[in-house]
């Protein structure tokens, strides 16, 4: 059987320390401090993000999901938003 692409991943990264002004979110929350930021890839969208780090709760990042359908774009994707979190400034995803 041939190695098949994967058509799902995840990458977490914690203790991310947002910038001045915090990350905005879809969910209307703009998170300041310790925030871990998570990214799941379904294949065909990067879907990105936040929590204070170790809370339950997770809050989309404005400017999410994101169209792509490359695992290794959907991983560049989740850092760019590990820097928009340490920019702060709203962390705007570009």
């Amino acid at each position: 059987m041939a190695d098949e692409p994967a058509t799902w991943a995840t990458w977490t990264t914690k203790n991310v320390w947002a910038g001045p002004g915090g990350v905005r979110t879809v969910e209307g929350a703009q998170l300041n401090g310790d925030l871990s930021v998570h990214t799941t890839w379904t294949g065909t969208e990067a879907i990105l993000t936040v929590q204070y780090t170790d809370a339950q709760d997770w809050f989309t990042l404005q400017g999410s999901p994101i169209e792509v359908d490359e695992e290794q774009a959907a991983r560049a994707w989740h850092q760019n938003a590990v820097e928009a979190v340490r920019a702060g400034n709203g962390g705007a995803l570009t």
